[in-house]
């Protein structure tokens, strides 16, 4: 299993407020597979994206990602084992906006040491479509070359597991399925394992599976 969280539980807040935000949650996703994650807004989705991902910790349950247990470890430890394991795309780019196209991509893959930083980012910006755009900045590019850029960063260190949050939120709809067909498209030539939050139908048909979420729980598993 690329993804096997059992029992997950993440409460926020205050001792004398708390907020449950997830309640007992288990999903197992095998390697290689694609799962799309729908529910209402509040339903704890990117939550648990947050927790499987390592970016945020869970406060129980067992939690294994890429064969690692992330349920014990610390945010040092989380941060270290994203790196080169873990790709993350988000509805909002975060794109660096006095770093070009080129080194919005290379410089995490050289703060992770990877090897030629420079050359592999150009090389994933080039099978983004983005070649002739590398030395622009995220301000003289589009939405859609914008979230280009995202995903090129994301798959720069050939991730095992690729996490996206509504990637296509933020872009129109012809945009959008240019997008959809993208992630896709690099997520099959790295043969990464995909879960990706949306509320596009069209974007989860795309999906090997998919899962739905209540109130902190899931509720529904569809092949």
């Amino acid at each position: 299993m690329a993804i096997a969280a059992h029992n997950v539980t993440l409460t926020l807040g205050t001792d004398k407020s708390p907020v449950e935000i997830l309640r007992g949650v288990d999903l197992e996703v095998p390697a290689g597979a694609s799962v799309a994650l729908l529910g209402p807004s509040g339903s704890g989705k990117s939550s648990l994206m947050a927790v499987l991902a390592g970016l945020e910790r869970a406060n129980g349950g067992s939690i294994r990602v890429a064969g690692l247990d992330f349920a014990t470890m610390d945010e040092d430890e989380l941060a270290r084992a994203r790196r080169g394991r873990i790709g993350i795309v988000l509805q909002a780019f975060h794109l660096l906006p006095t770093m070009t196209a080129l080194e919005n991509v290379a410089v995490p893959l050289e703060l992770a040491g990877i090897t030629d930083p420079f050359g592999r980012a150009a090389a994933e910006l080039e099978a983004v479509g983005l070649g002739h755009r590398l030395t622009h900045y995220p301000a003289q590019l589009s939405g859609g070359e914008q979230q280009r850029v995202a995903i090129a960063r994301a798959m720069a260190s050939e991730p095992a597991i690729i996490f996206a949050d509504e990637p296509t939120g933020n872009l129109d709809t012809a945009t959008g399925h240019a997008i959809i067909d993208l992630i896709f498209a690099r997520r099959e030539a790295l043969g990464a394992t995909l879960l990706i939050i949306t509320h596009d139908p069209e974007l989860a048909e795309h999906c090997d599976r998919v899962v739905v979420m209540h109130d902190g729980r899931i509720e529904e598993r569809a092949a």
